[in-house]
């Protein structure tokens, strides 16, 4: 089960000109495949003129919807080294298009898939990505004496705080790697001598 992947950080987009031809590339945020079309939808109708305009896209946090297309480009020459420059980044949930414009001079089927594949690299190392990590959501209730420096320990200990509510008691959401939950309970146990109550939740990614 995948314990971590990439989004990119933000939209974006990078052009690359190799002999000739201009390959532009945009990047985004998708969160299911008919976000992923109708953003490779969105780019075509800005390049109409376009030669080609080649599409990758990865969904969901096990990879399980990959969708590519070489539109026109000899078989496996685009579409392909695009995706698969996402899969060896990790990348999820991100939909990349290449426009190119063709310059006059032909490649080769090793040059496209430099170029196609190389391009989404590149537009990748521009917007940068964002980390998720698979978590354990849990609840840590405390007394209100306690609660101050017990938030403030969970966060000096590199814990992920979500939440915190005041009531009759104290909650803390927090978010918790399945590997450090022993740890923690031992921990949380000596930091409020016993008298914090920890549930365990659902998974989620963060």
């Amino acid at each position: 089960m995948q314990e971590r992947y990439r989004v990119v950080a933000r939209a974006g987009a990078h052009e690359a000109e190799i002999n000739r031809s201009r390959f532009l590339c945009a990047l985004a945020p998708v969160a299911s495949e008919q976000e992923a079309q109708d953003f490779v939808a969105r780019v075509r109708k800005e390049h109409p003129t376009a030669t080609h305009n080649c599409y990758a896209y990865v969904i969901g946090a096990d990879a399980s919807v990959q969708r590519a297309s070489d539109d026109g480009e000899p078989g496996g020459t685009a579409g392909a080294p695009m995706l698969q420059m996402l899969m060896r980044r990790e990348v999820r949930y991100t939909a990349a298009v290449v426009t190119r414009y063709y310059g006059g001079v032909k490649l080769g089927a090793g040059g496209l898939i430099r170029a196609y594949g190389g391009v989404v690299g590149e537009t990748l190392d521009l917007v940068g990505t964002l980390t998720r990590q698979r978590f354990r959501l849990a609840t840590v209730t405390v007394d209100h004496q306690r609660a101050g420096r017990l938030e403030n320990d969970l966060r000096a200990t590199g814990r992920t705080v979500r939440e915190v509510r005041y009531g009759e008691a104290v909650t803390i959401a927090v978010g918790l790697p399945d590997a450090d939950l022993p740890a923690f309970r031992a921990w949380l146990a000596d930091t409020t001598a016993g008298t914090a109550v920890l549930e365990l939740g659902g998974e989620a990614f963060i």
